[in-house]
């Protein structure tokens, strides 16, 4: 069996999981879901990016690049939201 080559652009991760951030962000303030359910709309907003914009000709690569958009935005904004909290806190005793 031998694996598909799947071509990504590097463009496509920089535009992709900010864009997948946002709106994921924006669904969450304008339709009150839980937080919970939030990384699964990040998955499927990193699979609509992969599969009909950046790996159109391709759906197993477009499947495949698609989790990694999608995951790889909610890893960002954990660990931003992470780093915000513990800065914060790190602040607050200080003073």
């Amino acid at each position: 069996m031998d694996f598909p080559t799947i071509k990504t652009n590097f463009w496509d991760a920089i535009f992709a999981i900010p864009i997948i951030i946002v709106f994921t962000q924006l669904i969450k303030i304008y339709f009150r879901l839980p937080k919970w359910f939030v990384p699964t709309i990040a998955l499927f907003f990193g699979l609509g990016i992969s599969i009909f914009i950046s790996h159109k000709h391709n759906i197993v690569g477009g499947i495949f690049m698609g989790w990694f958009y999608g995951y790889a935005a909610v890893g960002t904004y954990a660990s931003l939201k992470t780093n915000i909290i513990a800065f914060r806190n790190k602040r607050s005793n200080k003073g």
